[in-house]
C-alpha cells in the first residue's frame, strides 16, 4: 500500500472523521453509483449500524448523511451553510438529492440506526437504498467507513490495494513495514521524508513535481495553524448536550497576562502545547474545520507538535514539510498493518498514532537518524497501547479533547527519548504494531467507540 501523504492529512470538518467525514463520503459515492436514476428516485433509505448507530448522533452522523445525499464534501463544506440545509431538511422532510433533484426525507423512517447489529467486516458500516416512485428497489449498497476519513463499499474490503487513486501509482520506494523503510532509505542514503517525497513526486510526473508538494504541505501546515487560531480565539459552550465549556480561549489569556512570571518555568513550553492541542479539539467538537491527523479525534495532536517544533526550535518551513512526510510515513505504516479506527481497535487507533506519527515528524524534523526516527514512532505508541475509545454521550469531547493534549506532550517525550539513544531499541516498530492490531482485536467491544463502557458509562452523568 502506498499511501499518499495527502490521503492521511485531508481538509474536512468535525467532530468525527469515522463518524462524520466518512458517511458524508459514502454518501456521495452512492450517488456517483445511483448516476442517472437520481432522477428516477423518489426515497433514500439509511441504515446505521453497530458503532456508526450507537455513537452517531453525538458524532453528527446524521447531519452527515443528510449533507452527502445533498451532494455535499468535507473537503469543501461551509458549516455555516451545513447547518441551514440540515435546518431546511428537517423542517421540510425534504431533500435535494445529490443538489438537483428533491424527494421526501423523514428521518424517523429513512434514517435507522441499528446499533445491536454489526457487520462482520467492520463496525462502522451503513446501507443505502434507493427507491423509486412505486417503491421499487433501484440501487442498494452498503460502505464502511474504515477510519480517518476512508471509506471502502462492499466490494473493496479485504483488498490488499486501496482504491484511492494515489495508491495505484506506481512509486520508486514501495514499503509494507518499517523494516523495509528502514532498509530501503539506509540503501538509497535517503531519509524518511525523501523517501515519501520521491514517492509523492511519482504521482505527479514534470518538472513541477517538487513545488506542487511543498505547496500541498504548506497548505497543510497553514489549515492546521489556522484551525489552531480559530480555537484559541472561540469561547461558549459545545453542542450537544453536555455543557462542556471551551478553555482555550481562557487559557491563552492566562498565558499571555502571566508571560513574564512562566519564563522562569522550565516546562512552560508544555502549556503551550496542551493549549494548542485544546484548541484544535474544541475546533473539531464544534463541528469546525480541522485536519485529519489522522483522524477528526486525534486531530489536535499533530498540529500541536508541529507548532512547538515552530516556536520552540526556530522551525523552517522545510523541516514543517520533513516533519509531515515522516509523520505520513509512519501513518501508512498503521493504515496498513493496523488500524486507524477507534471502532475497530480503540483510541490507540486514534490518538495512539497520531502521537507515534507526531514524535517520528519531531524527530525527523530535529535531525534525527532514520534509526532514532522509528524508534522515536516506536515508544510513542508503546506507551499507548491498550488506549480505549470510550467517549461521553458519544460525544468527541470527554476524554478526547484533553487525551490530544496529553498525547503531544508525550510525542514530544517520546522524540526526546529517541534523541538521546543511537535508535538501538529492543522492540521494533512493527512489532509494536502488530502488538497495537492484536491488543484491539482482544479489547471488548464495549471500549471501542461504542460508549457502552468505561468513562461513557462510569461518569454518564457529567
Amino acid at each position: 500500500m502506498n499511501v499518499s501523504v495527502f490521503d492521511l492529512f485531508k481538509l474536512g470538518v468535525g467532530p468525527s472523521s469515522s463518524h462524520t467525514m466518512g458517511p458524508m463520503t459514502a454518501a456521495g459515492r452512492f450517488l456517483e453509483r445511483l448516476g442517472p436514476k437520481v432522477g428516477r428516485t423518489a426515497r433514500v433509505r439509511v441504515t446505521l449500524y453497530a458503532s456508526l448507530a450507537l455513537t452517531g448522533r453525538g458524532h453528527a452522523t446524521d447531519r452527515a448523511v443528510i449533507l452527502g445525499l445533498s451532494g455535499f464534501e468535507p473537503r469543501t463544506l461551509d458549516p455555516d451553510q451545513a447547518e441551514r440545509v440540515v435546518e431546511v431538511v428537517r423542517a421540510e422532510g425534504k431533500l435535494n438529492l445529490a443538489g438537483r433533484h428533491e424527494i421526501a426525507f423523514d428521518e424517523a423512517t429513512d434514517l435507522l440506526w441499528e446499533g445491536r447489529k454489526r457487520l462482520p467486516q467492520h463496525p462502522n458500516a451503513l446501507t443505502f437504498t434507493a427507491f423509486d416512485a412505486k417503491g421499487a428497489q433501484l440501487v442498494e449498497r452498503t460502505y464502511f467507513s474504515i477510519g480517518g476519513g476512508f471509506v471502502r463499499d462492499e466490494g473493496e474490503m479485504g483488498l490488499n490495494t486501496p482504491p484511492e487513486a494515489s495508491a495505484l501509482v506506481e512509486v520508486p520506494y514501495p514499503f509494507d513495514s518499517g523494516e523495509q523503510l528502514l532498509a530501503m532509505a539506509g540503501d538509497a542514503g535517503l531519509t524518511f521524508a525523501e523517501v515519501m517525497r520521491a514517492n509523492e513526486r511519482a504521482r505527479r510526473p514534470g518538472p513541477g513535481a517538487d513545488a506542487e508538494i511543498d505547496a500541498g504541505l504548506d497548505e497543510v501546515a497553514a489549515a492546521m495553524y489556522a484551525c489552531i487560531d480559530r480555537g484559541m480565539h472561540a469561547k461558549g459552550v459545545l453542542p450537544g448536550g453536555l455543557k462542556v465549556q471551551r478553555r482555550a480561549a481562557q487559557v491563552r489569556e492566562t498565558l499571555m497576562s502571566d508571560a513574564d512570571k512562566r519564563l522562569a518555568d522550565p516546562l512552560a513550553a508544555l502549556d503551550w502545547v496542551n493549549l494548542w492541542a485544546l484548541a484544535v479539539n474544541e475546533e473539531n467538537a464544534a463541528g469546525g474545520r480541522v485536519v485529519t491527523a489522522p483522524t477528526n479525534g486525534a486531530a489536535g495532536l499533530v498540529p500541536a507538535v508541529l507548532r512547538y517544533y515552530d516556536r520552540f526550535h526556530q522551525g523552517t518551513a522545510q523541516g514543517r514539510r520533513n516533519f509531515l512526510l515522516t509523520a505520513a510515513a509512519i501513518g501508512s505504516l498503521y493504515k496498513k498493518n493496523a488500524s486507524i479506527s477507534g471502532a475497530e481497535v480503540g483510541c490507540q487507533g486514534e490518538v495512539g498514532v497520531a502521537c507515534s506519527m507526531a514524535a517520528a515528524g519531531l524527530a525527523a524534523a530535529l535531525g534525527a537518524t532514520n534509526a532514532q526516527v522509528e524508534n522515536a514512532a516506536e515508544i510513542a505508541m508503546e506507551h499507548n497501547l491498550g488506549l480505549t475509545c470510550d467517549p461521553i454521550g458519544g460525544l468527541v469531547q470527554i476524554p478526547c479533547i484533553e487525551r490530544n493534549a496529553m498525547g503531544a506532550v508525550k510525542a514530544i517525550d517520546a522524540a526526546r527519548l529517541a534523541l538521546l539513544g543511537d535508535g538501538q531499541h529492543s522492540v521494533s516498530l512493527d512489532k509494536v504494531i502488530a502488538t497495537m492490531k492484536r491488543t484491539g482485536e482482544d479489547m471488548s467491544a464495549i471500549y471501542k467507540e461504542t460508549s457502552l463502557g468505561g468513562l461513557a458509562v462510569n461518569l454518564a452523568e457529567c
